[in-house]
């Protein structure tokens, strides 16, 4: 099976006594049910699932459930058998944004202590904002997102050994030896084909079959901008503009969001689609990156809600739109191919995987910085600026930024293909798979 960091983090909340239940959310296809239902079967003789979805368009059960006696019943009738004590019978509800009603019967399920629980779902920021009760202190509410590129090196044989060898590596800021730096880079090309949907990276390791993986990106592509259609009827089509809008954004200069290019409306705001935004960016199939003018750490407090960046989950599903099943763009290092917008993509699903806020720097006159993120121990913004082509000491906006006095960096970020690792006054170049270290 696929390692999963996050089944770690489940397994420790199942045996820790907590009486939160653990509520797994993110994007559909990237594998919620399946590491629940491999850890849960593992740690519990009893193990309960209840998909709410499939409730939902067939016996509706628990539509009406209100009450933990209810819900109880509801459970004897599939699963009776099976309900046994707290340390031994898990119940898990799976798509539990079919029923928002059951987010808040979390809360009394919690207090009664009867069976250990652990819920996920998709949309679950919307859904919660649409919740009269919200059971933020009965619940541990956590992301999940697709495999990061050191899942992906598990997946392709690399064990915890070297994978930890490489991180001390980057603790002492030290490049690798040439052969390894190039195996590196090749798995880290592999990773921009295949990306991190479980279901492409198990067809990826079976078949090496591009096509067949091809196949499978724009499948979950499709199904990611249909299933729009089931949040607002009102708003789906702009919803599904704003996200077909993507990939072509990357492409351009500003790479950002055109408000009055989603409908070719003139006067139309961002204002106009803040909720078509929070049902991308809340069903985790959209990242967001937000501007920054003046760099303050905490960022949070600074950013803007004018100039937005979007970004897909998954970078093999923007490699299949670009490029479709020719792989000499990405594989064959092809010159005359701009990877600017693929590394973007890898470096912003690795930093949001690892616990970082996303933000960028837009200046006017001094241009823009990809990314900033904050600094915890220098209670400082870090820049980071993404380079895939050979040109990657060429900086001006990053060099201002770092002049600057006023924004107190203590160091910035370069990230390339470039095997060494240098450091020009408080500007390090680090090679781009460096970023699976760049923890919160």
């Amino acid at each position: 099976m696929l390692y999963r960091k996050i089944a770690a983090a489940l397994e420790d909340h199942l045996k820790s006594g907590s009486d939160k239940i653990l509520l797994i959310d993110g994007a559909r296809q990237i594998g919620k049910t399946y590491i629940v239902r491999y850890v849960g079967k593992r740690l519990f003789p009893n193990f309960i699932e209840l998909n709410m979805v499939e409730d939902s368009i067939g016996p509706r059960l628990f539509a009406e459930t209100r009450t933990v006696e209810d819900f109880y019943l509801r459970v004897s009738m599939l699963a009776g058998n099976q309900m046994k004590e707290k340390s031994n019978t898990l119940i898990f509800l799976d798509e539990i944004q079919a029923y928002p009603h059951l987010l808040t019967l979390l809360k009394f399920l919690s207090q009664d202590g009867k069976f250990t629980y652990v819920a996920s779902g998709s949309l679950l920021g919307v859904t919660l904002a649409q919740t009269t009760s919200i059971p933020m202190g009965s619940i541990r509410r956590v992301q999940m997102f697709p495999l990061d590129f050191e899942e992906f090196l598990y997946a392709n044989g690399m064990n915890a050994t070297a994978v930890s060898a490489i991180r001390g590596k980057f603790q002492q800021l030290q490049a690798l030896d040439e052969p390894t730096h190039n195996k590196m880079m090749d798995l880290f090309r592999k990773y921009l084909l295949v990306g991190g949907l479980p279901d492409a990276v198990n067809t990826y390791l079976e078949t090496k079959n591009i096509q067949t993986v091809r196949d499978i990106q724009r499948e979950i592509h499709e199904y990611y901008g249909a299933d729009a259609s089931k949040y607002d009827a009102e708003k789906k089509l702009q919803i599904r503009r704003i996200y077909d809008m993507i990939p072509s954004n990357m492409e351009n200069k500003k790479k950002r969001v055109v408000a009055q290019r989603i409908e070719n409306k003139k006067g139309k705001t961002f204002g106009d689609y803040h909720d078509e935004f929070e049902y991308l960016i809340s069903a985790g199939i959209a990242l967001n990156v937000q501007a920054i003018s003046t760099p303050v750490f905490p960022l949070v407090e600074s950013s803007g809600k004018n100039l937005l960046k979007l970004y897909l989950n998954d970078v093999g599903i923007l490699t299949g739109i670009l490029y479709g099943s020719n792989i000499r763009a990405i594989l064959g290092d092809e010159r005359s191919v701009n990877l600017g917008s693929v590394y973007e993509t890898v470096v912003a699903s690795e930093l949001i995987a690892h616990g970082h806020k996303l933000f960028y720097y837009d200046n006017r006159t001094k241009g823009e910085v990809d990314y900033l993120i904050d600094d915890y121990d220098s209670l400082s913004a870090v820049p980071i600026e993404v380079k895939s082509g050979k040109d990657y000491t060429v900086h001006s906006a990053l060099n201002a930024f770092v002049a600057n006095e006023d924004y107190h960096v203590k160091k910035a970020l370069v990230l390339s293909n470039e095997r060494e690792i240098t450091t020009k006054g408080k500007i390090v170049y680090l090679p781009i798979y460096y970023v699976m270290f760049l923890q919160r």
